[in-house]
């Protein structure tokens, strides 16, 4: 029983006494059930955040595989890029004058039009909308695209790619170059090493079998195996059956590059480029894709042709760059046919020739080439290949950041009230006699617990 009086030491029961009992008892019990129902609520939530993940990853794979064909905004980025000819300071969305952040806009807005974009925005608000009406019913409406601030990185990359316009930056669009230029042939391979491999990939064996598989290898790399040598430094850099280590990956791939096997020379020329501080060394990953590119890998000769254009791990050359893409091209790799093929086209770099351009670009769009087989369709548009190029690698810039906005995010601040209901939680579960570390029944993800 609680007393209130207004002297100390003068218990007694007013009018005015009772009403505080009452109010401060229906505050307990009504604080009580809120924090129940916070708590199911969050476990609500939760679910919905992981079905919220599955479904934007979906459709963001969809954005990143599209080829954009968007002939209003390739003219609007086209427009941009001129007008910042006369912009002056820091090309960013934030310095640029009213103007040009309006086109911005315009353009940011007009993707929105594509079919993959809006159904991306429009589930991302969708499944944001659903997560804030668990704490809020206050009506809400979508913004523009262009409108959203959990996606205003969207104006800055559509002012990347114009800027790639206007200085008429070298471009490559080889996202799809991942780690299948690596394959090794199986030619000259010893059994051992062959069937090692085959026990090291079952993904049907414990992972203690896989284990020692590998532990079979290392002793077959370590007695000089170059095939295994080389497969242990792809497990390295892999890390999904060893912990990742650059160092050791470099160390093996180098012991199978000493004698001259090109994959192995190939793989270890782009692990010394990479951004890795540990192993990064400019000049020795050149010299090795010289003696990839010398041993005939043609994967090497286009990663030259790349770093002699660009001027970034090796002093620019374009005489040399030109050397390896053509070799490259000549002995089948479909990037470097397609990057041959526009430049060629474009007259930029190299000597204008649209007739043999389209011949270079034909031969990859026959390897199933996409951009090159893009290229090809649209010799009649009005807008010059980059314009058009600019506006697809925005789509693929989009899908970026749709990807880092797919976890819902609560304007409200109740996802950080949710923390302090948590501890609320955690102290009463403590008053009422568990310890710290007391792991009660756990129900759907959260706690089970009875409030007294």
């Amino acid at each position: 029983m609680m007393a209130w009086s207004a002297k100390p030491g003068q218990a007694y029961l007013s009018q005015d006494g009772i009403r505080q009992i009452k109010s401060k008892l229906t505050n307990e019990i009504f604080q009580q059930d809120m924090l129940h129902l916070y708590e199911q609520k969050t476990v609500s939530r939760d679910q919905l955040v992981r079905e919220a993940r599955q479904a934007m990853r979906e459709l963001v794979q969809q954005m990143r595989t599209r080829i954009c064909d968007h002939p209003e905004a390739e003219r609007l980025m086209q427009e941009l890029a001129l007008q910042l000819e006369t912009v002056k300071g820091k090309k960013s969305y934030g310095y640029l004058p009213k103007k040009q952040k309006a086109l911005v806009d315009e353009i940011v807005d007009q993707m929105e039009q594509l079919p993959t974009v809006a159904e991306c925005y429009e589930k991302w608000w969708e499944l944001q909308s659903q997560v804030e009406d668990f704490y809020s019913e206050k009506e809400r409406r979508r913004p523009p695209l262009s409108q959203q601030k959990e996606f205003r990185q969207i104006k800055n990359a559509v002012i990347q790619e114009a800027e790639t316009i206007r200085l008429g930056e070298i471009t490559f669009e080889d996202d799809t170059l991942d780690h299948s230029d690596e394959v090794g042939k199986d030619e000259n391979v010893s059994w051992d090493f062959w069937t090692l491999r085959m026990d090291v990939q079952d993904e049907y064996s414990s992972l203690a079998e896989r284990d020692d598989a590998v532990e079979s290898m290392r002793e077959l790399a370590e007695n000089g195996d170059v095939h295994a040598q080389y497969f242990m430094g792809k497990l390295y850099l892999d890390g999904s059956l060893v912990i990742p280590d650059s160092e050791a990956a470099m160390n093996w791939l180098h012991k199978a590059s000493t004698v001259g096997y090109a994959p192995a020379q190939y793989a270890l020329g782009k692990l010394l480029l990479s951004d890795d501080v540990s192993v990064h060394d400019s000049e020795a990953g050149i010299q090795w894709l010289e003696h990839a590119a010398h041993n005939g890998n043609h994967y090497a000769s286009y990663r030259l042709g790349k770093e002699y254009l660009k001027g970034d791990s090796v002093r620019k050359d374009t005489r040399k760059a030109m050397a390896h893409i053509y070799s490259s091209a000549q002995a089948g790799n479909p990037h470097a046919q397609y990057l041959l093929g526009k430049l060629l086209l474009q007259g930029k770099v190299i000597e204008q020739d649209k007739e043999e351009g389209i011949q270079w670009l034909t031969l990859a769009a026959e390897q199933g080439h996409s951009y090159a087989q893009c290229l090809l369709e649209r010799q009649s548009a009005s807008t010059a290949p980059e314009v058009f190029l600019a506006v697809t690698r925005l789509l693929h810039h989009m899908a970026n950041i749709f990807q880092d906005n797919s976890l819902p995010q609560s304007g409200t601040g109740l996802i950080h009230a949710d923390r302090k209901l948590r501890e609320q939680l955690r102290e009463k579960r403590l008053a009422h006699g568990h310890k710290v570390d007391d792991h009660e029944e756990q129900q759907y993800g959260g706690w089970n617990m009875t409030m007294k």
